[in-house]
């Protein structure tokens, strides 16, 4: 069948450059770029190209560069080129459209109508230089108030585990399988050397990382149940229930039989070569109770030492749930909303099924602030988190932390080409391809993200500063320090902060 399909990037090559190294074919997993021998030549082929730069990085000479297609459609405001590029791919695979990474629509990003205050006068701004900045954040339950001994300095109060970040950033659940495992060692040792926590996601946690990175690891109990055993919970500072996730909330998830190499295989103790299918509801969750039953199993089995969190996606009816997690007896509730990644997703549910994380954070907190119980739990903001000025408008809306998934990865050489599903990742992050995966040194590229957390912290310290505030605790769902600009009446209302100027 004729694809009717038009390439979706265009490969320009200066030939004048070029001195037909051939780098550029073996850089692309895709294919590219060919090398035909009896003239000498290199060719590309736009229609296999992914956009996702490497090539140009890469090359030498500089003789690349690619550049988006322009649409030779006509112009339709109804009907886009993305449109009717998908119903054309429809019709030629009768198939699902899948794709990797977060939602791309142009939907509105709150952050950037979210305005942050600053002390002048009565309240002086602090220097972050010579003045220490509290970033330490605490995550999980938390009494109601504190008993102190005879002595007014013991605390006498029982306070539930808690996992200590030196700043209150963690990267977010990315599987081995769904990524490499020189990324996903990556981010442990990122996480282990920063003082902060990575999560396993729902494809267990490889037995030879477990004595090192255990410590530093949050592990998640999907639906799938895949490589859960008690070595597994027990190895971890805190134990996940993952319900839902915000590029797909309502389905399950699906790792290709392609990439469950046997290293991935034994992880998740499933055969070699099959698909691993995550089904979309827990078949023992079907109620807050089944929902309490488990988590207090999974107390029992860590011998009530570990916090438990339990993940959901950020949908319409998000706060009700939220309430009855923390009364289900979760120490941590993690939201993920709409723009939140994935490797593999049909692309209609990425892009219409969901909300916001900003609008989901400030109603969860809100809601258990209203019923007296927001200090039974802490909540985790993940989905859409760019910059360390999203994780402090994330913090004064109500957030204890936040997940980072997507920013982590960019921070390894992802270039958001949303081929993920494919397993054919030039940069080696989402990939099981030996040759590919071995692009990723887990050294440097754990230096990266070591980098990006300090970074981040220095620049949430300097707005901490400006605002006169030298502990995260004293911004925590504090809203009167953010102002909205060019937002509806009913989104300041739902997000709780007032207008600029106000």
């Amino acid at each position: 069948m004729k694809s009717f399909l038009s390439p979706e990037f265009q490969v320009i090559r200066d030939m004048g450059r070029c001195d037909q190294c051939r780098g550029c074919e073996r850089q692309c997993s895709f294919g590219t770029h060919g090398y035909i021998e009896a003239l000498d030549v290199m060719t590309s082929d736009d229609s296999k190209c992914s956009g996702c730069q490497r090539c140009v990085i890469f090359c030498p000479k500089n003789a690349l560069v690619i550049r988006p297609t322009q649409s030779s459609y006509r112009p339709n405001a109804v009907w886009s080129r993305e449109k009717l590029d998908d119903l054309k791919k429809q019709a030629e695979t009768g198939g699902v459209i899948l794709t990797g990474c977060g939602s791309d629509k142009p939907m509105r990003i709150y952050w950037d109508h979210l305005l942050l205050n600053a002390s002048q006068v009565t309240n002086p701004s602090i220097d972050p230089l010579r003045e220490p900045m509290e970033l330490r954040t605490f995550l999980g339950q938390k009494p109601d108030a504190i008993s102190l001994g005879e002595d007014g300095v013991d605390i006498t109060t029982e306070v539930g585990p808690n996992i200590c970040l030196e700043s209150p950033i963690l990267f977010s659940a990315m599987s081995y399988g769904a990524i490499s495992y020189n990324a996903f060692k990556s981010l442990a040792m990122a996480a282990c050397n920063f003082g902060t926590f990575f999560n396993s996601g729902e494809g267990g946690l490889p037995k030879d990382l477990r004595e090192e990175f255990g410590r530093c690891a949050v592990v998640q109990v999907a639906s799938g149940r895949y490589g859960i055993d008690a070595e597994y919970l027990n190895c971890a500072a805190a134990v996940e229930i993952k319900v839902g996730q915000g590029a797909k909330p309502g389905i399950g998830g699906h790792l290709p039989a392609e990439k469950v190499s046997h290293l991935v295989a034994e992880t998740r103790m499933i055969p070699e070569g099959t698909d691993a299918i995550s089904p979309a509801p827990h078949h023992d969750i079907y109620s807050i109770e089944d929902l309490s039953m488990l988590i207090n199993a999974l107390k029992e089995a860590t011998n009530y030492q570990k916090p438990i969190s339990v993940k959901i996606a950020a949908v319409h009816n998000f706060a009700a749930i939220a309430s009855g997690i923390v009364r289900a007896g979760a120490d941590i509730i993690a939201i993920d909303g709409l723009r939140g990644g994935t490797g593999a997703a049909p692309k209609t549910i990425r892009d219409n099924v969901g909300i916001p994380i900003e609008l989901a954070i400030a109603s969860v907190d809100q809601r258990l602030r209203d019923e007296g119980i927001r200090n039974r739990c802490s909540l985790v903001a993940a989905g859409g988190i760019r910059c360390s000025a999203d994780v402090i408008k994330a913090i004064a809306l109500g957030a204890d932390a936040t997940y980072i998934g997507t920013a982590a990865l960019v921070a390894m050489g992802c270039t958001l080409c949303q081929k993920c599903y494919t397993g054919k990742c030039n940069w080696g992050i989402c990939t099981q391809d030996p040759r590919l995966a071995g692009r990723v040194n887990p050294h440097i590229a754990s230096r990266r993200l070591a980098n990006l957390l300090r970074a981040w912290s220095m620049e949430i310290k300097e707005m901490l500063g400006g605002m006169g505030i030298n502990a995260i605790e004293s911004l925590r769902g504090n809203r009167d320090h953010l102002r909205g600009v060019g937002l509806y009446e009913w989104e300041l209302d739902v997000l709780g902060v007032k207008g600029a100027g106000e």
